[in-house]
C-alpha cells in the first residue's frame, strides 16, 4: 500500500495591533478570519506572545488557562470578552521536554493573554482548540529565541500551530491614535521592505542580529517584545520551505500589521 504524505502544520507570525480590533471589523479581523479558513485546522496551539516578556521560559499548564485584559483606557465592552479555549498540560510537557537542557518552568497562573487570545478570537472563534503559552525570556539573546524554535519544529508535524504574535514595527510613541488608517511612516516602510526581502531570501542570520539592520531599526523595534516572536516562528522553518504574506499594511502609521506565513509541507 503506497504511503499518504502527511503535511506539516504552518508556522505564523502575525501582528495583533490595537486591542480594538477585537471589536472592530475591519481589514485585520477580515484576514485573520481568512486565515482560520485556509490554514488547515490544529490539534493544538503554541502561541508565543509579546506580551508574556519576563525573565524565565515559562510554559502554561493549567486545563483551563483564563482570558487576561492586559490593557487599559478601552471600552467596557473589551473586558467582558471572554476565550475559553482549553489548555493543553500534556503539550505543555512536551515542549519542556524539546527544549531540554534548557530549563521552562510548568505555570499555573498566567493564562491567554491579549497578544494570544485577541487574534485567535478571530482566526479560531469557537474557542475549541487546545493553547498552551510560552514567555519570552527577556534576559536572552535574539539567537536563543531562534533556537527554541528549532528545537520546536517537531511539533509542526505533530499538528501544532506555533504561532507567534506581536508586530514587526510597533512603535507607539509615533503612533497616530487619531489618524489609523494614514500611510506608514517612510521609515517603518522601509524596514518592513527589508525584512521581507531578507525572509524571503532565508537570511536568517541578519534576522537574527536585527540592531545591526540599519538606521531605521531603532525607531521600528524601540523595544524587542513586539520582534522576538518572530524568530521563534522562524527557528521552525525548513530551508526549502516558502514564506507568505497573507496580511499587510500599517496601522496608525507605526505598528505593522504584517502577518507572516511559513507553509507547511508533505514529508
Amino acid at each position: 500500500m503506497a504511503s499518504i504524505a502527511v503535511k506539516s502544520m504552518p508556522a505564523l507570525f502575525v501582528g495583533h495591533g490595537n486591542p480594538m480590533n477585537i471589536l472592530r471589523h475591519n481589514r485585520w479581523t477580515e484576514g485573520w478570519k481568512n486565515l482560520g479558513a485556509t490554514i488547515p485546522r490544529p490539534r493544538a496551539i503554541l502561541a508565543v506572545s509579546a506580551h508574556w516578556y519576563l525573565p524565565a521560559t515559562m510554559l502554561t499548564a493549567m486545563p483551563y488557562p483564563r482570558t487576561i485584559h492586559d490593557f487599559g483606557g478601552f471600552p467596557q465592552e473589551l473586558y467582558e470578552i471572554r476565550y475559553p479555549a482549553p489548555g493543553d498540560p500534556a503539550l505543555a510537557l512536551r515542549v519542556k521536554d524539546l527544549l531540554a537542557p534548557i530549563h521552562a518552568e510548568l505555570d499555573e497562573e498566567w493564562g491567554l493573554d491579549h497578544g494570544t487570545w485577541s487574534v485567535l478570537y478571530h482566526i479560531f472563534p469557537e474557542a475549541d482548540i487546545p493553547v498552551v503559552q510560552l514567555s519570552i525570556d527577556r534576559t536572552q539573546p535574539p539567537s536563543f529565541h531562534y533556537k527554541i524554535g528549532k528545537l520546536l519544529a517537531p511539533l509542526r508535524d505533530e499538528g501544532v500551530l506555533i504561532l507567534g504574535s506581536g508586530n514587526l514595527v510597533h512603535n507607539l510613541k509615533t503612533y497616530k491614535w487619531d489618524r489609523l488608517d494614514e500611510g506608514a511612516f517612510d521609515w517603518a516602510s522601509r524596514f518592513e521592505k527589508k525584512v521581507r526581502g531578507l525572509l524571503q531570501a532565508g537570511e536568517d542570520a541578519q534576522l537574527i542580529d536585527y540592531p545591526a539592520m540599519g538606521s531605521e531599526t531603532k525607531l521600528s523595534i524601540p523595544t524587542p517584545d513586539h520582534y522576538l516572536p518572530l524568530l521563534y516562528v522562524l527557528g521552525s522553518r525548513r530551508k526549502e520551505v516558502g514564506v507568505s504574506f497573507p496580511i499587510e499594511g500599517f496601522d496608525g502609521g507605526s505598528v505593522s500589521m504584517l502577518a507572516i506565513e511559513i507553509s507547511g509541507e508533505g514529508r
